[in-house]
């Protein structure tokens, strides 16, 4: 409407109504600090880095890095290019926690905090990822560290709890691994609480990326020429959030979950009511705020039962996916989504080194 201020329609927006009127919690999916600052006057009370983020920082706010990163290579004349890369990483974390802080001191640890993701590359080795995951909590006390849920990630996770780290659980896409990392976590409580150890400024969450199930099942789909309703592909990272955050609520499990990759509204507005958060990028939370979607709880409402069963008769990743026995830990470093997004991971890795490496080398 002509003649409103930028505060009424922030006021207006849906996403910002979502965090006045639900307790459903935006996080923004990015460090970005321009897309962070605009994203908080919505709502956004959390905010996350990866190598893939950083390298989308890197050619949003090229101006605001390109002569800090050669003064980081001065800074460290010894270091490799994946020691820079990951001081780059680390000093955009710290900023964007900084950003943010206010809001972990009002909330007391529960929201405002920075998810920075241990190295892809260390799935495999648990040791490597709680050392990591360690120094990471120490660079801010805002701090909140991504551990994939692999085999490692899972002994990872109960570990770095029980040493007093807030972990976001990520490379997560199905009922099983929410179950795991659940149950990870609670051990590392307990294991504090035994000992005197004080957890009530801890705040775990465990992503499930939503999207990215979807994306693997239409893989599939190509791959064995599996012909189905097409509505039904963009259904199953709902199903599987939904199924998981009722045996949350069911099991009292202590930390909650956190939906991620968005691929089209239903990977938002079907959670809007319930104790989790949801974490898009700026770009898609601009679209939601332009969307007709109305603010209602749908979270407690269920998946249609055919649709659950078209994709279980026809996907047997979505039965492994959706079963709560559908795999054991041993099986999911082998599950198909968990492998494309690795390797997502881990190229970006290596390209953000691959471009420190070329910096360095002028």
């Amino acid at each position: 409407m002509e003649g409103e201020s930028i505060q009424d329609k922030v006021y207006k927006s849906t996403l910002h109504k979502i965090s006045q009127t639900t307790q459903t919690v935006l996080w923004n999916d990015s460090c970005s600090i321009g897309e962070l600052t605009l994203s908080m006057g919505h709502g956004a009370l959390g905010a996350t880095c990866n190598p893939v983020i950083v390298l989308n920082v890197l050619k949003q706010e090229w101006d605001i890095w390109k002569d800090r990163i050669p003064q980081i290579i001065r800074e460290n004349p010894t270091a490799t290019e994946d020691d820079v890369a990951w001081k780059l990483i680390e000093e955009m974390s710290v900023k964007a926690a900084l950003l943010i802080k206010p809001v972990f001191e009002r909330e007391k640890g529960r929201n405002g905090r920075l998810s920075i993701q241990t190295d892809p590359r260390f799935y495999r080795d648990a040791q490597r990822i709680v050392k990591q995951a360690v120094r990471f909590s120490e660079l801010a006390p805002n701090m909140i560290v991504k551990i994939p849920v692999t085999k490692a990630g899972v002994v990872a996770i109960e570990e770095a709890t029980y040493l007093g780290v807030s972990i976001n659980a990520t490379v997560s896409f199905t009922v099983p691994q929410a179950i795991a990392v659940a149950e990870a976590v609670e051990r590392g409580f307990k294991r504090r609480e035994k000992e005197g150890k004080d957890i009530s400024t801890m705040g775990p969450v465990c992503t499930i990326m939503v999207g990215r199930l979807d994306d693997w099942l239409k893989v599939v789909a190509e791959k064995e020429n599996i012909i189905s309703n097409p509505e039904i592909l963009d259904w199953a990272g709902v199903a599987v959030m939904k199924k998981a955050y009722q045996i949350y609520n069911k099991r009292g499990y202590r930390l909650r979950l956190l939906s991620a990759a968005f691929r089209h509204h239903r990977h938002w507005s079907e959670f809007i009511g319930g104790n989790v958060v949801i974490s898009p990028p700026w770009h898609w939370q601009k679209r939601f705020n332009a969307s007709d979607v109305t603010v209602e709880n749908r979270m407690d409402t269920p998946v249609d039962p055919k649709i659950i069963a078209e994709l279980g008769k026809k996907f047997v990743d979505f039965r492994r996916a959706y079963d709560e026995k559908g795999m054991t830990v041993e099986e999911f470093d082998g599950f198909g989504a968990t492998i494309m997004t690795l390797s997502q991971f881990t190229r970006a890795t290596t390209d953000l080194v691959a471009k420190i490496r070329d910096m360095m080398l002028i």
